[in-house]
């Protein structure tokens, strides 16, 4: 047991208990401990900032096509008032560890005024319970409390890490971050991205905030989506690249293992950390049912399940991030699906214009193209009939030929069955939550081939 004791003991001594903070420390005093971080990184100058998590939002509550989903009446019984005088714990993975973190809050498709208090960020122990000293409140120009108006999102101030005094200490890989939100009164429609494929946390309506705790009593309720948070930053002191991942549900990670993080950018992450270790950040953009080109455009009056389309999220969801650097978009089948009609052409069209808008806004933005995995065969009645696979054949050689992207890859030849035309048999199975697939979206399998046959060159070219 003395290599378990061992280990015990690196993670207390060289992360958790870096800068320890008495258990009977008032919130009074976290928060000037704050205000006063803040002022000191103010006179220090802006820090660097890298995004290290995306959850992109995608509509209002329920509308959207989550995965193992548990029952969300009892947290959320009227999806028209939303959550209501209670606290979610938003458990997610940042990509990228430092001493200071920043989150983003969307009220992106809210029809009232957001309002949270008690905001705070600790380091998970399981479940919703919090490693003891490691949560901190987080403020918003200075205050405890933020009101976010409708249609609109805010930055909180930085939030020191004390746990991550060493961002490249090997034990905080894979280590995740829990972020606590108390709504005030209630929400009304809440921005959601409902396949997170991760569980979080919610209080009963009514319970209060408990931000603060670190155990997990007061969150009897559970959800596989994340809300209103939609973008976490880390302070990095070197160069850090960005990579996002952009797309639809097979970005997004339908049909593979739920907390599992195995997702094809998830396989991507590791490959690159293995190389640059904490100094490059792969964040997930993906929503499942999203489009290229259509709808053209969405409001909580009209939702669409699969989000806004891609050019129309783009600059929330991938040019208003943090250091981005490189940018993978696998997008289309939806477009020439029976939810889209779209033509070849303008799927094409629509990837131009996206292209040029990155590059005009991103100086220096690689942006590579991923080619289309076969929905030959689908049981989903919208997709895999022989004229859409037509059209993804079509654009799988525009992507490769035009000299419109930066580079390629080829998840195509990653995944496809030669003889069938169809993805190969062993990435059918379903790997969230069993059964037979779907034959559109590739399992854990699938998205472990895509991830591993990436070009690390192709994406971060000369690093």
């Amino acid at each position: 047991m003395r290599w378990r004791d061992a280990a015990v003991a690196a993670l207390c001594l060289g992360i958790l208990c870096a800068a320890p903070v008495r258990a009977q420390e008032t919130r009074a005093q976290e928060t000037r401990a704050q205000e006063t971080r803040a002022q000191e990184t103010q006179a220090q100058g802006t820090p660097r900032w890298a995004t290290a998590w995306a959850g992109s939002a995608q509509g209002p509550y329920p509308v959207g096509n989550p995965s193992a989903q548990p029952d969300q009446s009892f947290a959320f019984p009227d999806p028209a008032e939303g959550a209501r005088d209670q606290t979610l714990r938003l458990v997610l993975r940042p990509d990228v560890w430092g001493r200071e973190a920043r989150l983003r809050i969307s009220n992106a498709f809210g029809t009232r005024a957001l309002t949270l208090d008690g905001v705070h960020a600790g380091l998970q122990l399981g479940g919703a319970a919090l490693v003891p000293g490691t949560n901190r409140p987080v403020l918003f120009s200075g205050r405890d409390r933020v009101t976010v108006p409708p249609g609109g999102e805010v930055w909180s101030d930085p939030v020191a890490l004390p746990f991550a005094a060493d961002p490249e200490a090997p034990l905080l890989a894979g280590r995740k971050l829990a972020v606590s939100l108390h709504v005030v009164g209630s929400s009304g429609p809440m921005t959601w991205h409902a396949k997170a494929l991760q569980t979080s946390y919610v209080t009963a309506p009514g319970a209060g905030a408990h931000g603060a705790d670190e155990g997990e009593a007061a969150f009897p309720f559970s959800t596989a989506s994340w809300f209103f948070l939609d973008a976490v930053d880390m302070a990095v002191g070197a160069p850090t690249p960005v990579v996002v991942a952009f797309g639809d549900s097979i970005t997004d990670g339908t049909a593979s293992t739920m907390n599992g993080d195995d997702r094809w950018p998830d396989v991507l992450s590791r490959r690159l950390h293995a190389r640059f270790g904490n100094r490059v950040s792969v964040v997930n953009a993906g929503i499942g049912g999203n489009q290229v080109v259509g709808p053209a455009s969405y409001g909580p009056q009209k939702p669409f399940p699969g989000g806004p389309s891609a050019l129309s999220r783009l600059d929330r969801d991938v040019i208003g991030l943090s250091g981005v650097a490189s940018v993978i978009w696998l997008e289309g089948i939806n477009d020439f699906s029976r939810n889209g009609e779209a033509s070849l052409q303008a799927v094409q069209d629509g990837m131009r214009e996206g292209v040029a808008r990155l590059r005009a806004r991103i100086p220096g933005v690689r942006v590579v193209g991923a080619t289309l995995t076969s929905a030959k065969g689908s049981s989903s009645p919208a997709h895999g009939h022989p004229e859409q696979d037509e059209k993804r054949r079509g654009l799988n050689a525009f992507l490769r030929d035009s000299g419109v992207f930066d580079g390629v890859v080829d998840f195509d030849a990653a995944t496809l069955d030669p003889a069938t035309g169809s993805l190969r048999p062993e990435m059918v199975p379903e790997s969230t939550t069993g059964g037979k697939g779907d034959r559109l979206h590739p399992n854990r399998a699938g998205y472990v081939a895509m991830g591993s046959g990436i070009d690390l060159g192709v994406v971060l070219k000369g690093r």
